[in-house]
């Protein structure tokens, strides 16, 4: 299969809503976009059973379902240090955010090639401190499975609060502190294949000039590109809401 190179001009439009017409308790078959939707789904969805593949301990099968299914991910490099002092730089695409206040962030820590947990496990816990960066396109070719600085061709920082270096080339660092290191067990064989982390950050974007780069299943990355944007309502003060909910009484706000 060809695959052309990659087109690296810079653009970043921003548009109205697929469907700015849309109002309060309209069915999604109302826009042509809708009813092709809709067509689809007639058409019948596949059923997966994770509990049979679970059975099976199809790992693999698991996991690529998963990668494909919930998506985009943003995708990050965590560098962290050991109390000897030895720098490690790891990526992971099962990272997001936690919440604003107080400044949180999440990140999961697989086994590694060899079957056991990354460094990264333990340098997370010696109160050292960790560096979580962003990754943006001029770098997503470093290796997927690098444990090295070396390796990835990337630039050490001194960070402001913590021991840990940050990633130069990063358009957004974060130095975090451990908030709580939670493994996750398998639960019917017990095995520890997983260690769930919760960050406290210590320290609008353009994203023609930030270029993050997100994980949409399988080898396959993506680059932001278009936007756009969505008013948020206030529940509370929208009047078209609440008559809303009156005209369509199936609608309860809990």
């Amino acid at each position: 299969m060809y695959i052309p190179p990659f087109d690296n001009t810079s653009y970043s439009t921003t548009t109205q809503s697929p469907n700015p017409s849309w109002t309060y308790g309209q069915r999604v078959g109302a826009t042509p976009a809708g009813k092709d939707w809709l067509a689809g789904e007639s058409a019948g969805w596949k059923v997966y059973s994770t509990t049979e593949m679970d059975k099976n301990r199809d790992r693999e099968c698991l996991n690529k379902l998963l990668n494909s299914g919930v998506l985009p991910r943003p995708m990050s490099l965590v560098s962290t240090i050991s109390k000897g002092g030895v720098e490690n730089l790891a990526p992971f695409s099962w990272f997001n955010t936690v919440t604003n206040y107080p400044p949180a962030i999440s990140f999961a820590i697989n086994q590694n090639a060899m079957g056991s947990l990354k460094d990264t496990t333990a340098n997370l816990k010696n109160g050292q401190g960790f560096a979580v960066n962003i990754i943006s396109e001029a770098f997503i070719d470093a290796p997927p499975e690098f444990d090295e600085w070396a390796l990835s061709g990337l630039t050490k920082e001194k960070c402001v609060q913590i021991r840990a270096s940050r990633v130069k080339e990063s358009a957004f660092n974060m130095e975090c502190e451990l908030y709580k290191s939670i493994d996750i067990m398998h639960p019917v064989t017990g095995e520890h294949n997983i260690t769930l982390i919760l960050a406290h950050v210590k320290g609008a974007v353009d994203l023609t000039n930030f270029k993050p780069v997100a994980r949409v299943g399988d080898i396959s990355y993506a680059r932001a590109g278009d936007t756009y944007r969505i008013p948020v309502p206030s529940w509370a003060k929208e009047g078209k809401i609440q008559e809303a909910l009156k005209t369509h009484s199936r609608i309860t706000i809990k």
